[in-house]
């Protein structure tokens, strides 16, 4: 029966954060907010919803693991597998924007969050740092924003506007309704499905919780792809994944230190190293082609096989 509840609980969180994020969308729109701030903080940050409530209920529930866990894995979900299906549908076009700013952020918060978590601990005092960043860099994105308010880079994404500001404001809070209640769902059934199966949390937090959580991400960089829209496709990744590791485990780190041995550095280096990829790539060519989305999926396949087959 968990698992019944899992996948209506997938369900739920996928709508949620549907409605979620054509709310915010539409509201940032009609309040003339650039597409170069809804693009790569409201698509992001609302697809990255189900990862901020399921992490913070786990820390106030003192379950580190599942809390950490479940932002490395939808980060390694993003990064590899969403970019690697993305890119196998068709080219993904490398901005300049991208390039020189947010995955070199990306991959900044992911060493900075591998050097504080050498110890297996994330502490109140680093969980404050990791927020404070957090509101830095989105302060940058609108510093920049306002000031290339007429640029074209990223006049692509196509929003839809409804009819009236409640309707936009209904479908927010309706959207963290079911985020809220969905997330209850995926991971009280998740435990209880990684007890019976003998996983550690860890783990369970690394694969199921990670996948159903990045269940946003997936649709909406999917969808890009196939309406070639390559920018949406990488920047909601890319600010996800900065989101997760900032925004989401420092504010559950300043909840309830996280503390737990499960989250080895190997699971740290492999992210880091994703990103270092993803970096390179978009360094080396001005598109991230169907040959490197095979690649990032390998590396995805290959880091779970590890997981299960290494001890």
């Amino acid at each position: 029966m968990e698992f019944v509840w899992l996948l209506i609980s997938l369900v739920i969180l996928y709508f949620g954060a549907e409605w979620l994020v054509g709310g915010a969308s539409s509201l940032a729109a009609r309040l003339r907010i650039s597409p170069l701030i809804i693009g790569l903080t409201i698509v992001s940050m609302g697809t990255s919803a189900p990862e901020l409530v399921v992490s913070i209920k786990a820390a106030m529930a003192g379950q580190s693991a599942l809390s950490i866990g479940n932002v490395l894995g939808s980060n390694l979900f993003n990064t590899a597998l969403i970019l690697g299906v993305s890119a196998l549908i068709i080219p993904l076009t490398v901005k300049r924007q991208l390039l020189k700013v947010d995955v070199p952020v990306m991959v900044g918060a992911t060493l900075l969050f591998l050097i504080m978590f050498l110890d297996g601990k994330l502490s109140f005092t680093e969980s404050i740092i990791l927020v404070g960043l957090f509101i830095s860099y989105m302060a940058y994105l609108l510093i920049v924003s306002l000031k290339n308010k007429d640029t074209n880079e990223n006049n692509d994404i196509i929003i839809r506007i409804y009819k009236h500001w409640a309707i936009d404001v209904s479908l927010i809070g309706v959207g963290l309704v079911g985020l809220i209640y969905g997330s209850d769902l995926l991971v009280d059934n998740a435990i209880v499905i990684a007890k019976n199966l003998g996983m550690s949390e860890a783990m369970i937090g690394l694969t199921i919780v990670a996948a159903g959580t990045s269940i946003p991400e997936l649709a909406t960089s999917i969808v890009a792809a196939l309406k070639r829209q390559t920018d949406i496709a990488i920047g909601n990744v890319v600010g996800s994944n900065t989101f997760n590791l900032l925004l989401i485990l420092g504010t559950a780190g300043a909840i309830h230190p996280i503390q737990t041995p499960d989250i080895n550095i190997t699971d740290s280096l492999f992210l880091l190293g994703t990103g270092l990829l993803l970096w390179l790539f978009m360094k080396t060519s001005t598109k991230l082609g169907r040959f490197q989305g095979l690649i990032f999926l390998l590396a995805y396949i290959g880091y779970y096989v590890m997981k299960i087959f290494v001890k």
